[in-house]
């Protein structure tokens, strides 16, 4: 406890800790959760002076997510809110001369494009899109941004000639890919607009039967416009069909929306275009492998004139076994800063161009959305750990301090990192945490947490959603766990391959071996074990309850049952492809042999199943399988049913019901105390 203390006195302003709140820690409630603020998306002036930001505080009472935009001085770290009223403000995004604001806001008539004068005066609306506006890009001139908005497509519809005089809620569509995470995508496109500051005048640039750019398997910021304005470069999918494959390209235009080529040919996903401030580089992320979402992310490098791509596209990161998740180049184009997962942690590297040196400059705990000063080394970026929600930093020291005060309260242990010999005779890491209070006398029930992505990776982040803190505070404390097994992202690509058509196998031995590591610890009680997960994380404790007996209480959300039906309920039907070999017809024994409904006879562990309506990557219908199952063995189960959730729950008062529920299923079973 005593490092926690000594990092507050570090992090925080003296006369925010007052030294008698500094012995008042305690466990933190849902109250605390609720009320921190989630600070995001920074951006830099042109002249370093100033950043602007994000903030949004859950609302109980509205039941949504209220966003401000903020700006500080990096100077001084003074801040102050810029924008209030009616709806939320996000996306802040600097003019070219720094004299304005572009933003998105919901005020009034929807998201749209508004813009501030910073030295003072009313913000101004200029878009006026159906669908609203999103994603705000100037133009170099500062003559107009670039923005996306859905649009009805085509414009005249089957449909509608059905319904006539008399509108209906029903839709018909011909083409896969209907729809996408949360939202109906028949019958509409995403589009590329630019709309004039003076006018508010909004040109479609891309009338085209694609979502530009592409809603999935994108990466972060995928329109970009050349330093002299004439060049504009979009991931796009350009394929007919976009459901079975990965086939994403970056695609350039003039400004007007004449022009339109390639510009890459690349079987896997690329995306994030950018130029370097000189002009002379255009750089993008990319995927060499088709029909794989986690494949290892290579930076590449052309060298280009007047917003003409030539010569070869460069693997600035050859030789390196991580991804790069995003990236921004230096102002003086001899630099890229690249955000990059490795071993549960996002580092920031400075990778030189020529010669492409990499250096870490940034490390510990989750660093991400990176901006680079004038000067070239000054970095602006969102830091978070364990036991701090995110806050934009400046090269090493804390900027903003909007949950310092709240958080002095709270007694947060930090996460302590464990290896073991998994699978395959593999390292593998995961993560250990303490509750509050610790007392090393007891011994505490454990909760273990099973990611998902399933290429995805447990890191040293705060969670905005599976809270570590959360979990472990609860009623008389709970020693949480967790473990990068096979698959997870972060420790090199050969690791993460080896989940694909392994579903249960390599990752399953991870968790179980990593679970005799955390149970032999003196202080958990082996006999008191709950464990949970949410997809993949989902599809494992559906696992584990046919093939193992040592867990006490189990959680299941929007996990998968039946890899057999997901394959036909899914949307992007590439994934399940890629991860049972093939399509179902073609390879059904690979999707019967790691399906948990062929386990079920085995179920003896008490089973809360948790699901949304919206979730159409792992449909309802599976949480309602495994539910079924589950009562049909005669097993202590409980559903928990969201109508306006998709894959993540998001809304405040759902996320109370949510914390509420989950917790208490593990205390009841885990204290064996009476249920609600």
């Amino acid at each position: 406890m005593r490092s926690i203390v000594l990092l507050a006195c570090l992090t925080l302003p003296a006369s925010l800790v007052p030294l008698p709140l500094l012995a008042q820690k305690r466990a933190i409630t849902f109250e605390d959760y609720i009320a921190l603020k989630a600070v995001s998306d920074p951006q830099l002036s042109p002249d370093g002076k100033w950043v602007a930001y994000t903030v949004s505080t859950p609302s109980l009472q509205d039941n949504r997510n209220v966003s401000r935009v903020w700006v500080a001085e990096v100077a001084t770290g003074k801040s102050r809110q810029l924008t209030g009223g009616p709806g939320s403000d996000r996306q802040p995004r600097w003019s070219p001369d720094g004299k304005t604001l572009a933003f998105i806001s919901t005020r009034e008539g929807g998201a749209q494009v508004w813009l501030l004068p910073i030295a003072g005066g009313d913000a101004r609306k200029l878009s006026s899109q159906e669908e609203g506006a999103s994603d705000p890009v100037w133009l170099p001139d500062g003559s107009g941004l670039l923005i996306v908005s859905d649009i009805k497509w085509p414009t005249s519809q089957e449909i509608d000639q059905r319904n006539g005089a008399y509108p209906t809620a029903a839709r018909i569509w011909t083409k896969l890919f209907w729809r996408h995470w949360d939202d109906w995508r028949a019958g509409k496109r995403q589009h590329l607009f630019r709309v004039d500051v003076a006018t508010g005048k909004a040109t479609d640039l891309t009338p085209m039967d694609h979502d530009v750019p592409t809603i999935a398997t994108g990466g972060d910021g995928d329109v970009a416009v050349s330093p002299n304005g004439r060049g504009l470069a979009f991931a796009m999918h350009g394929d007919s069909v976009v459901a079975d494959n990965t086939n994403v390209d970056i695609y350039g235009m003039r400004p007007d929306g004449s022009g339109l080529r390639l510009l890459t040919t690349n079987a896997g996903a690329d995306n994030t275009p950018r130029f370097s401030p000189n002009g002379v580089f255009f750089s993008y992320l990319s995927m060499e492998r088709a029909g794989f979402k986690a494949e290892r992310v290579r930076l590449m490098i052309i060298s280009q004139s007047d917003g003409a791509t030539s010569g070869r596209p460069v693997d600035a990161t050859a030789g390196w076994d991580l991804s790069v998740s995003s990236y921004a180049w230096c102002p003086n184009s001899k630099c890229v800063y690249a955000v990059v997962e490795e071993r549960g942690r996002d580092n920031i590297y400075r990778i030189d161009t020529p010669g492409y040196k990499r250096t870490r400059v940034v490390s510990s705990g989750v660093n991400t959305s990176v901006q680079v000063a004038p000067d070239n080394r000054t970095l602006a970026y969102l830091h978070q750990s364990n036991t701090q929600p995110a806050e934009v930093w400046v090269s090493g020291k804390a900027l903003t301090h909007h949950n310092d005060s709240a958080l002095a309260t709270l007694d947060l242990p930090p996460l302590e990192e464990f290896g073991f010999v998994g699978a395959l005779g593999d390292s593998v890491f995961g993560w250990s945490q303490k509750p509050p209070g610790f007392d090393p006398a007891r011994t505490y029930p454990l909760i273990y947490l099973v990611h998902g992505g399933p290429q995805g990776a447990w890191t040293d982040s705060w969670g905005p959603r599976w809270n570590n803190q959360m979990f472990a505070a609860r009623g008389g404390g709970f020693v949480v766990a967790e473990v990068n097994f096979h698959g997870s992202t972060g420790y090199g690509q050969k690791f993460t391959d080896a989940i694909s058509q392994h579903w249960g196998e390599y990752p399953f031995d991870d968790v179980m071996k990593g679970l005799d590591v955390v149970a032999r610890l003196p202080y958990v009680d082996s006999t008191r074990m709950g464990a949970a997960g949410a997809s993949y994380g989902g599809y494992m404790i559906l696992w584990i309850a046919g093939h193992t007996n040592r867990f006490k209480v189990l959680v299941d959300h929007d996990g998968v049952f039946n890899p057999v039906s997901m394959a036909g309920s899914t949307e992007e039907l590439w994934f399940t492809d890629w991860e049972f070999g093939g399509p179902l017809y073609a390879n059904r024994a690979l999707y019967e042999k790691w399906s948990p409904l062929n386990h079920v006879s085995d179920w003896k562990t008490p089973l809360l199943v948790v699901h949304g309506q919206l979730d159409y990557r792992v449909d309802l219908s599976e949480g309602y399988q495994a539910f079924t199952a589950a009562k049909r063995m005669g097993l202590d189960a409980k559903f928990l049913y969201f109508p306006d959730e998709g894959h993540w729950v998001l809304r405040p008062r759902n996320r109370r019901i949510w914390w509420g529920t989950v917790l208490d299923w593990l205390e009841v079973h885990l204290h064996e105390s009476a249920h609600p």
